[in-house]
């Protein structure tokens, strides 16, 4: 079975991929592949570039779990007049 291929159509990266091809000795379909298993992780490792990235990647998988419509009131617990029942 053959690999299946991939074109882009970039005289840009062509040029860039044959000279580094050519330095490296390495064939160009294992460069693209390197290359974007490279950019991937970058943009992974990247994903909390901030430290408010990760504490709302945290706050948006914690409300996963909560039913529609739900609130944090606790109205439930409370008579009208806000004592405990």
């Amino acid at each position: 079975m053959s690999e299946p291929q991939l074109s882009i159509r970039s005289a840009k990266a062509k040029a860039l991929a044959q000279a580094l091809a050519r330095r490296t000795g390495m064939p160009m379909n294992r460069l693209v592949e390197e290359a974007l298993e490279r950019y991937d992780g970058a943009l992974r490792a990247g994903a909390h570039a901030h430290p408010i990235d990760a504490l709302w990647d945290l706050m948006a998988e914690g409300r996963r779990g909560v039913a529609l419509g739900a609130t944090s009131a606790h109205d439930d617990l409370y008579d009208d007049h806000g004592l405990p029942k």
